[in-house]
């Protein structure tokens, strides 16, 4: 999550609040997304019916299902986040343990990845050729494609590496 703003003080009688905007406040901000709060070291959603700017700095906002100044007392104080679009990118990242059991191309060759073995000096993918086992150095350089749907990895390896 990243910090956006601080809920300052109340603004009329139906809820709004007056909050400050920080510098990593997106210029794109759509009211589609929601804002958060930390309420008990959970993010809570805040979706806005109404934002509007007041200069660099501020605006004025009213939330969905805040609807009397009471209900908004709650909220002042609190800092704004939003999703971090790092943190979202990070949903594409995976554990080399998440490919055991894919199905495995290495040229016209095709096996099966049936361990991974975690080592820091040198991780290891281990691969059943028919009733033989390999291992196969673990590294980026050696991957060609994954397939994730389809549980298909496919590997593109220096010669001599395999005696197949």
């Amino acid at each position: 999550m990243l910090t956006v703003g601080r809920i300052n003080k109340l603004f009329g009688v139906e809820g709004g609040v007056n909050i400050t905007l920080y510098p990593t406040f997106p210029d794109n901000f759509r009211t589609t997304e929601p804002l958060f709060v930390e309420i008990d070291k959970l993010a809570v959603p805040l979706f806005c019916a109404s934002f509007e700017r007041r200069g660099q700095t501020g605006a004025i906002v009213q939330f969905d299902d805040i609807d009397t100044p009471r209900r908004a007392e709650e909220l002042l104080g609190r800092e704004l986040m939003i999703a971090d679009a790092d943190e979202e990118s990070a949903d594409d990242e995976f554990y080399m343990e998440d490919l055991i059991g894919f199905s495995v191309a290495i040229g016209d060759t095709r096996g099966e990845l049936t361990d991974y073995i975690d080592s820091e000096a040198n991780p290891l993918f281990e691969v059943t050729i028919g009733s033989r086992t390999h291992l196969i150095p673990a590294v980026e350089e050696f991957i060609a494609h994954i397939d994730f749907e389809a549980r298909d990895i496919r590997f593109v390896l220096p010669e001599g590496l395999l005696d197949l």
